[in-house]
């Protein structure tokens, strides 16, 4: 059947499984074949593409949940959108969680995910308490935060076996309504200044008009906010018109990018605004809009993430915003984050610094203009997030990741690099 990423691109011929027990991949590694375990299809490129897929969406029961300390042990195609809908009305929130709560928990472990919060409570894998995992050879383990199979399995894109059930520690939330505060700025170094002005707060999330130019280069709506320390416990998902239709590319150019940009940036007063918003609101805006991703056309998207060292950040984001805004491929999504520490896991992609991801539909010239952004990356130390890409080359890729070397030879020991693959892992020889 034909499958494909979040992105649309690319779209490939696959023999697809579905995980009911253990033993159907048990089957997958006695048959010889290499496979890559497949989630809910969110990773926008390639990452969980390959010839043969796992499909693990279906293998997704609560095992057990603690109410005494928020832990929940569930099977890893647990979707976040239904623990969601499970705890919130309980006080209990994800302590982390991504732009999409439409992930399942193995995806999420698999990509590190990150979120608003993550210069406060840092990647997914800090509320994983505990995973049992399969391996080539059959066993499964249980994998605690100390074992360099966990540090390995955290971000590692599906490519050390397959995870099949995880502990996770939630957070303990007195509403489920949170207090947002709007920050409007006009250019990067008031961006920056905001930024760190409400750096203690949980969240932080900003949106960027990538098509600015100077002196407004890096202008944005930046949002902050947390939980209401008195409220409702209530989770009502939002639902509304989803994209009927892929849209015709020609209809998303520079001047339709850079009018929803100027209106985008209008809806927001001059200055500092305050409002109560749901979760939903916050956390998951786009989720709302089903499939839209026929935005970008047949052709399909790829969302470009790269994240910068802090001390390096300001003088890195204003150049690649500059050769954005030349270039006039602009992006309706340029979301900029702050960022904490990084932890020890081998692929997790996060830095402390901050990160841009942009969504660019597939055009002639875009791959050029996304070469020329990895070069400034890695000249500012930065890195490439492995769960958006689908074209970095193996050489731009390595060059920002020190612990590749360790993965690929924990792969090798495991013999996972014989079981386990997938287009992405073969182009950047994972």
């Amino acid at each position: 059947m034909k499958v494909c990423g979040w992105g649309k691109y690319p779209v490939i011929e696959s023999n697809v499984k579905q995980l009911r027990n253990i033993e159907t991949a048990q089957e997958l590694y006695n048959s010889g074949t290499d496979f890559i375990p497949y989630g809910n299809g969110r990773s926008y490129g390639d990452s969980a593409l390959a010839d043969n897929i796992l499909a693990c969406n279906k293998y997704d029961y609560f095992l057990s949940f603690d109410n005494r300390d928020g832990t929940l042990h569930c099977q890893s195609g647990a979707m976040l959108s239904d623990i969601l809908t499970a705890f919130v009305p309980k006080g209990w929130f994800l302590s982390v969680t991504p732009g999409t709560k439409l992930i399942t928990v193995g995806g999420a472990i698999a990509s590190d995910v990150h979120g608003k919060n993550h210069h406060i409570e840092g990647c997914f894998s800090s509320c994983v308490e505990e995973m049992e995992l399969l391996l080539p050879d059959n066993r499964v383990v249980k994998c605690a935060k100390s074992d360099e199979l966990f540090k390995a399995t955290c971000g590692g894109m599906g490519l050390t076996g397959v995870i099949l059930t995880a502990k996770l520690k939630l957070k303990k939330i007195p509403s489920s309504t949170i207090e947002q505060t709007t920050i409007k700025t006009k250019n990067l170094k008031e961006t920056f200044e905001a930024f760190e002005a409400y750096s203690h707060l949980p969240y932080s999330v900003a949106w960027i008009d990538c098509l600015a130019k100077e002196p407004n280069i890096g202008k944005c709506l930046l949002m902050v906010g947390d939980f209401c320390k008195r409220g409702k416990l209530k989770y009502e998902p939002k639902g509304g018109l989803g994209i009927p239709f892929e849209f015709p590319s020609i209809s998303l150019n520079k001047a339709s990018v850079s009018l929803f940009n100027t209106l985008y940036y209008r809806k927001a007063p001059e200055g500092i605004s305050e409002q109560k918003v749901d979760i939903d609101s916050f956390f998951y805006p786009l989720d709302s809009i089903g499939n839209w991703n026929r935005i970008y056309g047949r052709k399909g998207f790829t969302q470009y993430q790269f994240i910068l060292p802090k001390e390096r950040s300001y003088d890195g984001l204003k150049k690649i915003l500059d050769t954005i805004s030349k270039s006039g491929k602009g992006s309706f999504l340029a979301v900029l984050k702050l960022y904490g520490k990084a932890n020890d896991n081998y692929l997790s992609f996060p830095i402390e610094g901050y990160s841009l991801a942009l969504d660019f539909k597939i055009e002639r010239g875009l791959f050029r203009l996304l070469d020329e952004l990895d070069r400034i990356v890695l000249e500012h130390g930065g890195r490439i997030y492995l769960t958006k890409d689908v074209r970095v080359s193996s050489e731009a890729f390595a060059a920002g990741y020190h612990k590749l070397k360790d993965f690929r030879a924990l792969r090798m020991d495991y013999k996972m690099d014989k079981h386990l693959n997938s287009l992405q892992s073969r182009r950047l020889g994972l």
